[in-house]
Order: structure tokens, then C-alpha cells, then sequence
């Protein structure tokens, strides 16, 4: 949150400064299309490339073999894949070979019943490998007890120096225990210094356990979430109290809850409220909860539990300068993710390098609607187009934006599933693989497409070029509704000539100064500054 928020603060506050200096317009050399493999070349090429790929990405080469349709392309590397299973095997090494299994049975390959174990049993092996209790209702206790199960999470960052004089440089937060053996959860944004590469800080993490204040226990980062903004820790002690984790659509607006943790470190701390609301975009990942109950800093990472004492959401987040407006993680999502926690490091999440929205029919959700898809990417390579309708993923149905959310969820890249989409009346399927999502979508697209398709899932607008003599002058065809471009006036046929793009540093916001004669504002020549993120919930 605290992320996000500090994005549009820079928005608004430089958007209309950046463009004094900038008038260029970066496009990318080479735009993906799909080649014709009927041709010899195209052919040898991407038999090549796959061998490229291959000596460091199996199931890829694999996937693009697939999509070349050569039988021995695809038989080198279906056997080099049933290696890396059996060697997953043998290491016990059950959600790799959980996912290596799954890629091979959505992409038919003969030789997956033979093996040793299916996907389904891999998934029991390495949910009973993790040591938490994550089903059925607390019985209630005392209200001492859920305290006891809490810690204070506390990060030793040095020293920083201010004005000559040095302080002591620390993160405090809350956590709280999921396992006997000191397994506990807390937030990303709270043991980010421990485990991010760039930083140059000294960085070390420690927990106080609710019972002796006084002492730190050096803590070890098991593996962590950006997205979701979760991190699973380990302290060598027996955890006083274990909490279960409940389920947050239990959860709805109006319902107690309450937060403990350790709001500016005063631990062992108890506020109560209610669910405010349940479906914030706050994540690009997923809804997250409003609570009115009490957050300030030092709460993060602290456990949202119901009556019982069952966990229903992690806090992560308030805004201080606004009382009673909190926020919490659901549970749904640390329960998805415990089992690339446990595997640890860093957690990644898959995309299909497309955009879309929830697709309506007479008012009803019938699946997600592909708005957009990158060139080059998987739903471009598997040959989906725009229009199409996602309805399912491996079997699960998909009706909704957060349908295909929570499912993905599930997933890891480097895996190849199966999609089910309808193209007009058609229903149609095919395998495709899941690419690692980027830390900023939106600018994957830019770089990959030409700007008057890029525009579309960062502003929500098409544009067709109207001249070929000056090719910074297009015609806006198409606005999406609830977009940067319809929220900021607008409209089809409305003429625009793209002045200059710029971004900030860390490629996470664009911004974008126009000429247009706006329809909605009475045809006027107007010069506007616009800006987007370039992460959202709707890239998929």
C-alpha cells in the first residue's frame, strides 16, 4: 500500500513538469508475428531457437515444439522433461514435479500415465511436507492466548547518518505463528531490506515474541511474495500459540473483526472493527479487504482473526493520514501461496501477456474477455486473439476477472495449462504456457508492441495512425470504459497526436503529453499531460 500510494503521489505531482526537455517517442525495432512454419526457413529458425531455449527452460522448449507441430522436436524434449520429473523425484522434490507432471498431461503427452506418480498425489505429498494446520475452526480461547501466538517483527537496518549524527535504522511490524516449529508469516514490505539484492543497507531480521519483550530471536527469511506482499519467516523456538487459518469468504461487510500486533512497537496490542469492504483493487493480483479496525505503523503483517481466533486476513496496510481506513490481505491467498513459500525464495506469479475485463451477457458473468494481447507473448503465440472469452483453466471454471485471479494464483510459471475460451459461438481449447508476470506488465507491452496498440491496456484507448507523412498523429477508434481515457474526457474520433512518453525511474508509471480537438470539451485544441500505472488487475 504504501507502494502504491507513493506511486500517485509522483504521478499527479510531476506529470505535468517531466515533458519540458522530452519530445522523442521510443517504439520497438522488431514487432512479433507469428511466422509460417510451412516455410522451410521460419521452420529452421524456430527449431534453433527452441534448442536455445531448451538448455535452460524444458518445458518452454517444449511448449514451442508444440506450436511447431514437429513430432521430433516434440519427443526430444517430452523425454528430456520426464528427466527432470524423475530427477524431481528422487531429490523429493514434489512441487516441481507436481508442475512438470501438469505441464505434460495439458499437453498431452503419451507417456504421462506411465509415471510414477500423477499431480494429484505430488500435491498431497508436498501440502503434508508443510507443517501447518490450515483447514477446520479454532476452539475458542482466551483472548491472551491469540496475543501469545503474535510477535513483533523487528529489522536491523544499521545506521543511517542525518546531518552529521548517526541514528539507529530499524522496520517494526507484526507476525504471527502458522506452525509449532516457528514457522510465522508477516509482511513483505516489512523484511524487504533482508532480502532485496539492490539494497545497500545492512539489513538482519529478528522477532520479540509477546511474552519477553526484551529479547531478540534472529529470524530466517523462508521465501517471500512482492505481489501479495506476504513473507514466510523461521525462528528456532516453539511457538507459544499456533493460530489456524479460517476463510476470509466467510467474511462479509458488517462482520467483527480484529487485529493484533504492534502498532509504533507497542506490542501485544488488541483493536477491534468491522469488514469494510471486500473487494478493493488494491493488489494487481486480487481484492483486498477495507477494515475500520485501529492500523498504524508497526501493525503490518499482524494476523485479522474472527471470534473463534481463526485468521481471515493479514493487515498490511493503513493510511495514517486518514483514521480508520485499513487494509488486509484474505487468507485465500497466504493458503494458495504456502506451498511456494515453504519451497522458498522469491514468489513469482504467471501471465499469459494479455488484458481484459469480465465479459457481461444479459447482465450475467460469462467468462474474461481478451481486450488485448502482446505480440510475442504466450496467448499470442497459442494463437488467441482479441475478442475471445476465457470460460476456464485446467477445469476451473472462469466467469469473472477474479475467477481467473484466484486460479492463477494456484499456478507457477514455467507450467503449461489448459485454456477454454469460445470465440464468437465456437468453443475452442488449447495448452499454453505461463511466462513469468514482469514487475510492471504495462511496460512489457510498450516495449513489445507499437504505441497505437500499447495504449490500449495502459490508457484504455486504440488509436489508427491518420497520417503517413507524420506518424505522431492517430485517431482514437476505440475507449475502454472506466479507463485512464475515458475518466480523462475522451472519446471515439477524437484526433490525437502523441507529443512525448516518459517514465519514471523504475519504469513503474508512464506519462504522456497530447495535442487533441476533444469531442466532449467542444472540440478545442487542447495540449493534456496523462498518466497510468504500469500494473494493474487486469493484466493477465
Amino acid at each position: 500500500m504504501k507502494k502504491n500510494t507513493k506511486k500517485t503521489a509522483v504521478l499527479s505531482a510531476v506529470l505535468m513538469l517531466i515533458f519540458s526537455s522530452c519530445n522523442t517517442i521510443q517504439q520497438p525495432e522488431e514487432v512479433f508475428v507469428q511466422p509460417d512454419y510451412t516455410e522451410r526457413e521460419a521452420f529452421d529458425n524456430e527449431v534453433k531457437r527452441i534448442d536455445e531455449i531448451g538448455e535452460k527452460n524444458t518445458i518452454l522448449a517444449l511448449w514451442r515444439s508444440s506450436i511447431l507441430n514437429d513430432a521430433e522436436t516434440i519427443k526430444k524434449y517430452s523425454e528430456k522433461s520426464i528427466e527432470e520429473y524423475k530427477e524431481a523425484l528422487k531429490n523429493e522434490d514434489w512441487f516441481n514435479a507436481a508442475r512438470i507432471y501438469s505441464s505434460l498431461e495439458n499437453l498431452g503427452v503419451a507417456d504421462v500415465k506411465g509415471l510414477e506418480k500423477s499431480a494429484a498425489e505430488l500435491e498431497k505429498l508436498y501440502m503434508k511436507a508443510i507443517p501447518v494446520t490450515n483447514d477446520g475452526t479454532s476452539a475458542k480461547n482466551k483472548v491472551s492466548s491469540y496475543i501469545e501466538g503474535t510477535v513483533t517483527v523487528w529489522v536491523d537496518r544499521g545506521v543511517k547518518v542525518e546531518n552529521g549524527v548517526g541514528y539507529a535504522d530499524r522496520v517494526l511490524g507484526s507476525g504471527f505463528f502458522i506452525s509449532k516449529d516457528g514457522y510465522l508469516v508477516t509482511n513483505h514490505h516489512v523484511i524487504a531490506d533482508v532480502v532485496d539484492k539492490k539494497s545497500e543497507k545492512y539489513s538482519k531480521a529478528y522477532v520479540k515474541l509477546a511474552q519477553d519483550s526484551d529479547t531478540r530471536i534472529p529470524a530466517k527469511v523462508v521465501g517471500w511474495d512482492p505481489l501479495i506482499d506476504l513473507a514466510l519467516l523461521k525462528v528456532e523456538v516453539d511457538a507459544p500459540y499456533v493460530f489456524k487459518l479460517g476463510s476470509s469468504a466467510d467474511l462479509d461487510t458488517g462482520d467483527r473483526i480484529y487485529a493484533i500486533g504492534s502498532p509504533i512497537g507497542l506490542e501485544r496490542t488488541l483493536t477491534s472493527g468491522i469488514v469494510s469492504a471486500t473487494d478493493r483493487k488494491l493488489f494487481s493480483l486480487g481484492d483486498v479487504m477495507q477494515i475500520d479496525a485501529a492500523v498504524n505503523q508497526g501493525n503490518s503483517g499482524g494476523p485479522c482473526i474472527d471470534e473463534n481466533g481463526n485468521v481471515q486476513a493479514i493487515v498490511f496496510a493503513g493510511m495514517l493520514q486518514y483514521e480508520g481506513l485499513n487494509f488486509a490481505i484474505p487468507v485465500e491467498y497466504l493458503k494458495a501461496e504456502l506451498p511456494a513459500l515453504f519451497n522458498g525464495g522469491k514468489v513469482t506469479h504467471p501471465w499469459l501477456a494479455s488484458f481484459g475485463h469480465t465479459k457481461k451477457e444479459m447482465r450475467q458473468n460469462v467468462g474474461l474477455e481478451v481486450q488485448y494481447i502482446m505480440p510475442g507473448g504466450s496467448a499470442s503465440r497459442a494463437g488467441l486473439i482479441e475478442n475471445d472469452v476465457l470460460t476456464a483453466i485446467n477445469g476451473q471454471k472462469i466467469t469473472t476477472l477474479e475467477d481467473m485471479q484466484n486460479t492463477m494464483m494456484k499456478l507457477r510459471p514455467q507450467s503449461i495449462v489448459k485454456i477454454e475460451y469460445k470465440r464468437g459461438d465456437e468453443k475452442k481449447s488449447c495448452a499454453i504456457y505461463l511466462a513469468e508476470r514482469p514487475e510492471n506488465p504495462g511496460y512489457a507491452v510498450y516495449t513489445h508492441d507499437v504505441l497505437s496498440n500499447s495504449f490500449i491496456p495502459i490508457y484504455g484507448m486504440k488509436l489508427v495512425h491518420v497520417s503517413t507523412a507524420y506518424n505522431k498523429k492517430y485517431r482514437i477508434i476505440k475507449i475502454l470504459r472506466g479507463s485512464v481515457a475515458d475518466e480523462s474526457g475522451f472519446s471515439e474520433s477524437d484526433p490525437v497526436t502523441v507529443r512525448a512518453v516518459e517514465f519514471n525511474d523504475d519504469k513503474s508509471i508512464i506519462y504522456t503529453q497530447v495535442e487533441t480537438k476533444n469531442r466532449k470539451k467542444g472540440y478545442l485544441d487542447m495540449s493534456i499531460a496523462i498518466g497510468a500505472q504500469l500494473d494493474s488487475p487486469y493484466y493477465f
